[in-house]
């Protein structure tokens, strides 16, 4: 198990929205105090613990559990954010584009607010996970690639192409049926890549249940303390703020994005000259055969021939 399971997840952005989006991960005692808070933000900034406690109908060891659960080193931590996200504002939009912004400012606050996010990113990172990761990938006999849902799909379909071209065995699956299939099939030798922002659907955690069951490795990208984080061997979190308008917002996308190259490359320098030539050699085909170039080899002969070249 990685070393940094227990490294407090501090959530970044619109504390409220966090505070909705976690509850129901939370015991019944701390979902009482959320929404305690949710109901009287302004009174949850004031309080003192006992009287939160008195609000919530619960002890004040509990709001203590409560604040740490949310990423927080106790209540004062956790009420001097909730202040600042009071005083920010939630948008339905975007967390920090308000009503009036021109779309300077649109492009400005939504670009900056991407950079911040994937700068705040490597604060969450254990190198030492990355490093066990790689080497492991690196030396699998075969990775497979699981993920639910539209962005995650794309992710764990992004992995496998770039594990292949670095020459290893490696799949994607998506279907539950033959994920199960996969994982059903696998050793101690392999390892399986779960992709998952929610981290809480039902087939993808059986499906990383069998595949741990048959000894291999489980790496999760997702966000920590979801019940996918919790079976993952390595978990490579992505905490980013909560997106107000969609489920997976574009900072969790990026931050899969970023983790997905951060193994790809790792895995390359792992493997070393071999995997260097195999990428060199699967770009020259298709450089060749006209699928990753501007132009089709066919059309440059036909050009060559004296055919006129469109402008």
């Amino acid at each position: 198990m990685s070393r940094r399971r227990n490294k407090l997840h501090r959530p970044v952005g619109d504390l409220l929205l966090t505070m909705r989006e976690r509850a129901d991960t939370l015991s019944q005692g701390q979902q009482q105090v959320a929404a305690a808070m949710l109901a009287d933000p302004d009174f949850a900034v004031r309080a003192n613990v006992d009287a939160l406690a008195r609000r919530a109908k619960v002890s004040p060891p509990t709001i203590v559990r409560f604040c740490r659960a949310m990423g927080f080193a106790g209540l004062r931590d956790f009420k001097l954010h909730l202040a600042q996200s009071l005083a920010v504002g939630t948008s339905t939009l975007h967390r920090a584009v308000v009503p009036g912004d021109d779309m300077q400012a649109v492009t400005h606050k939504i670009l900056q607010g991407a950079a911040s996010a994937l700068a705040n990113l490597e604060q969450h990172i254990a190198p030492e996970d990355i490093e066990r990761a790689v080497t492991r990938i690196a030396k699998a006999r075969r990775v497979d690639c699981y993920a639910v849902g539209n962005t995650s799909m794309f992710m764990a379909s992004d992995a496998q192409a770039r594990f292949s071209r670095l020459g290893l065995v490696s799949n994607f699956y998506f279907d539950a049926h033959l994920q199960l299939v996969s994982a059903a099939t696998m050793n101690k030798h392999d390892v399986a890549l779960a992709i998952s922002h929610i981290g809480r659907m039902p087939f993808l955690l059986e499906t990383v249940d069998v595949a741990k069951e048959q000894g291999a490795l489980i790496i999760a990208i997702t966000r920590p303390d979801t019940p996918l984080a919790g079976r993952a061997d390595i978990v490579l979190p992505v905490v980013v703020p909560a997106d107000p308008s969609m489920r997976v917002g574009t900072e969790a996308y990026l931050a899969q994005m970023a983790y997905v190259e951060i193994l790809m490359v790792g895995t390359g320098l792992r493997r070393g000259p071999p995997a260097l030539r195999q990428l060199k050699r699967v770009r020259q085909v298709l450089q060749e055969r006209g699928v990753d170039s501007e132009t089709h080899p066919v059309l440059e002969r036909a050009w060559s021939n004296g055919e006129v070249q469109p402008s």
